[in-house]
């Protein structure tokens, strides 16, 4: 426990390495309690933090006031720590196949830094083995010092929820895991002292990469069969909601709903999983049913847009078609493996150029990854459909009135509340034409 007492009396510092949705918040809880050096290789972003923006939008401007977390984007400074978290992104390649160049950089630059009698934690998801088989290595091969003797490993697997004000960092109870029983005892004690609900200790660190890893293909499959429950009800002229308010009665009966999974978790997490098992020699079948359906509900949801439109004898060659919300999910500013795109992308092969509000999104972000150019909520007008796909609470405060405002009255108005977040009949009595999934 000597290092973690040198770190709670300012003798020793932290290091956070990678300040996203993930990084930002631990640098600035654990700089309420020690000295803490937030680094990433971003350089404006290492400088709207310094000057108090939150560019990540989860936490605000105000969390940034104040704080005493060091920032920067200089390497060398990371040989001043002591503790290194390791907190950068670990997306997938093409083919589904984990990508893990952040994570192997992490570790160049960390060995890079280390020395005698540091701790490396890693918070990165990834499947069982990569903070041993991978990560390790690199930081020997790096430093020149010896795992076990010279430095010690950990691994806390990220929680964070973007756009979650009630399960936030400090109210999420914290798996920890360490190479041996000292790095362990260190690891617990060091999360322990910025996280409320407490600490869970992991028998390894292979168990908690696994743990991480499965708490998102748990929901993706169970999205998943909600998706394919969706599809069969339409076919069969059933209300998808009413059917599991129905089922919900019974006390056992799991709340998921269908809808559109995207992001850089549950969208992307699951395929690290069916990556191992392949490599263990074991092909996955739930894990990557769900993952085909779930991949393709923007798709499907355009398609769905199309045919009520022609049911509407509308006419296609001029039809209006407004989108709100291009984030990956509601109340969050996060575009990354949005499926909103899907449903871009399926009305341009239909000749439909939609029009896409999104108050939380990233203008030239959004321009630059999906070409698609953002418009404002005001200039809406005249619309034959507006698809509300992503249900922040700007548009969750709309009134039937406003919806109104924005269709052309001279024809059908086709609603689509894709998440099923409004009043059907709020609608329907005012003769919209509504559909979700």
């Amino acid at each position: 426990m000597r290092l973690m007492n040198r770190l709670l009396e300012g003798k020793a510092k932290l290091a956070v390495i990678g300040l996203g949705y993930v990084g930002l918040p631990l640098a600035l809880a654990f700089a309420k309690r020690m000295p803490v050096i937030g680094f990433d290789v971003d350089k404006n972003k290492i400088e709207r933090y310094r000057n108090g923006k939150d560019v990540t939008g989860s936490l605000g401007d105000d969390a940034l006031r104040d704080n005493r977390v060091d920032f920067t984007e200089d390497e060398s400074r990371l040989a001043e720590a002591s503790v290194y978290v390791v907190t950068v992104p670990t997306p997938i390649r093409s083919g589904n196949v984990p990508d893990l160049r952040f994570v192997e950089s992490a570790s160049r630059m960390v060995g890079r830094s280390l020395a005698p009698g540091a701790l490396v934690i890693y918070e990165s998801t990834v499947y069982p083995g990569v903070t041993e088989e991978i990560c390790i290595p690199i930081l020997e091969r790096e430093s020149g010092l010896r795992f076990g003797e010279d430095f010690k490993v950990g691994y806390s697997p990220e929680r964070i929820n973007p756009g979650d004000r009630e399960h936030e960092l400090a109210t999420i109870t914290k798996v920890v895991s360490g190479s041996d029983e000292e790095a362990l005892a260190v690891v617990a004690k060091l999360y322990a002292s910025i996280i409320e609900a407490g600490v869970y200790r992991a028998e390894s660190i292979r168990v908690a990469e696994a743990a991480k890893v499965i708490e998102n293909a748990q929901r993706d499959i169970n999205i998943a069969f909600m998706n394919e429950l969706s599809m069969l009800f339409h076919r069969m002229g059933l209300d998808t909601h009413q059917v599991l308010q129905a089922a919900a009665t019974k006390w056992n009966f799991l709340p998921f709903r269908p809808g559109l999974v995207g992001g850089h978790c549950i969208g992307i997490d699951p395929y690290y999983l069916t990556y191992k098992a392949e490599d263990s020699g074991y092909l996955s079948k739930i894990i990557l049913a769900g993952r085909q359906i779930n991949e393709g509900m923007g798709v499907y949801v355009a398609q769905q847009v199309i045919k009520e439109l022609v049911r509407l004898k509308l006419n296609m060659e001029h039809v209006r078609i407004a989108i709100l919300g291009l984030t990956y999910k509601e109340n969050c500013p996060d575009i990354r493996n949005s499926k909103v795109r899907d449903i871009v992308r399926e009305l341009a092969d239909y000749g439909i150029e939609p029009t896409v509000v999104d108050p939380l999104a990233d203008r030239e972000q959004a321009a630059a990854e999906y070409g698609i150019r953002l418009s404002e909520l005001s200039s809406l007008k005249n619309m034959n459909a507006v698809i509300v796909a992503v249900p922040h609470d700007a548009f969750q405060a709309l009134t039937v009135d406003d919806f109104e405002k924005m269709y052309d009255q001279k024809h059908a108005k086709l609603m689509v509340d894709v998440r099923g977040t409004y009043a059907k009949e709020s609608f329907t009595e005012r003769h919209f034409h509504y559909w979700r999934l």
